[in-house]
């Protein structure tokens, strides 16, 4: 056993037996998402490093504790990338942390989550034992998809290790067109695009002045691009804004998360809420500066309004909503599951971490005692 593994299982092992809980932290560039942060540090961040890179079969192998920043410009380094452009919110973002929150950035809608991209993984569980899922190429999901389930699962399950993931080829060419265009009038307009074989790798839609504007990104070769510009229309941003543009959405430094007011008074900005519905569901109706990605799927809202409410939209528009960053309410982030699924959700942790050692309440409200 490696020796950066073997100090992670003796403090596992350690505290669980003393029923002292454990909270998994790196970077911290994510402690803003979820729930409150509860227990003893344990960082993974000496556990790193590519262990195996194949640019021609489009797979990496790398330990948890890898910079993501290090990951990605290796894959750039041969003109590949993560295609579902992950956020950093830092420069101490790591690999594991980007598997376990599970987020993932403009390019979602077109290239696929997170968990998509997840071929196998290596896992330290509540009972400090080492254990492996999946592999290295696709068929290996087959059955049980353990590796994928540790997406988004925010250290509740155990301690990422080593993880492969699927990489892409980065776009030969990318185009930023924009078109000004009302909520229902960019909706209309995305969804329809949607339909087509267009080469959109990305939207969004901000109301930041009437009525409102579009911007569409298009990557592939020089044909297909040129195609969607003619078909699309509108203006061309120029290259260095259209990167602070996208970089902006993916790392949420874009005015409208940094200063966005929540109504027409700006001095009450209120979280920010994620809602996540059908591209196709109208607007929201909600009082809140709104900015909209995904081809209409994910509507970003900053608001005061009272969270049973959001959440009563959301589930009418067949979605949910998820109190992104939480101020400071942290105990309703995420919307509550049915109780068919908060059970399946239950014997996932007592079989993952019988001891409830990880990552207390990162997920959902659970009391801190045995």
């Amino acid at each position: 056993m490696e020796p950066s593994i073997e100090s992670l299982v003796e403090r596992v092992q350690a505290a669980r037996a003393a029923r002292t809980p454990l909270c998994i932290r790196a970077g911290g560039t994510k402690d803003f998402y979820g729930g409150p942060l509860r227990g003893d540090a344990l960082d993974p961040r000496g556990h790193e490093g590519i262990v195996d890179y194949e640019p021609s079969e489009l797979v990496v192998t790398v330990r948890s504790g890898t910079p993501l920043a290090a990951l990605q410009s290796a894959l750039d380094a041969r003109g590949q990338m993560l295609a579902f452009e992950p956020p950093h919110f830092g420069a101490g973002a790591t690999v594991g942390g980007c598997v376990a929150s599970g987020l993932a950035g403009p390019r979602r809608a077109t290239a696929g989550a997170l968990r998509d991209f997840v071929l196998g993984a290596h896992l330290l569980d509540g009972r400090g034992q080492v254990l492996k899922f999946g592999g290295t190429v696709m068929k290996n999901v087959a059955g049980y998809d353990v590796a994928r389930l540790l997406a988004g699962s925010l250290g509740t399950l155990g301690v990422i290790l080593q993880v492969s993931l699927k990489v892409l080829p980065k776009p030969a060419v990318e185009a930023t067109l924009q078109l000004e265009a009302d909520e229902a009038g960019a909706l209309e307009r995305m969804n329809a695009w949607g339909g087509q074989p267009l080469a959109i790798s990305a939207t969004c839609w901000q109301c930041g002045t009437k009525p409102g504007l579009l911007s569409v990104r298009l990557s592939g070769s020089q044909a297909s691009v040129d195609s969607a510009r003619r078909q699309i229309g509108g203006s061309e941003l120029a290259a260095p804004l259209a990167e602070r543009l996208w970089s902006g959405l993916r790392e949420q430094t874009d005015p409208y998360f940094t200063d966005a007011p929540a109504s027409p008074a700006p001095s009450t900005p209120g979280p920010l809420w994620r809602l996540s519905v059908p591209s196709t569901a109208p607007p929201l109706a909600l009082a809140g500066a709104q900015l909209i990605e995904w081809g209409g799927a994910l509507r970003w809202l900053r608001t005061a309004e009272p969270a049973v409410a959001l959440r009563t939209r959301a589930q009418a528009l067949g979605g949910h909503a998820t109190r992104f960053r939480a101020g400071e309410g942290r105990d309703d982030v995420f919307t509550p599951l049915a109780a068919p699924l908060a059970a399946i959700h239950q014997r996932l942790k007592r079989q993952f971490d019988p001891d409830r050692v990880f990552n207390r309440g990162r997920l959902f409200p659970e009391p801190d005692a045995h």
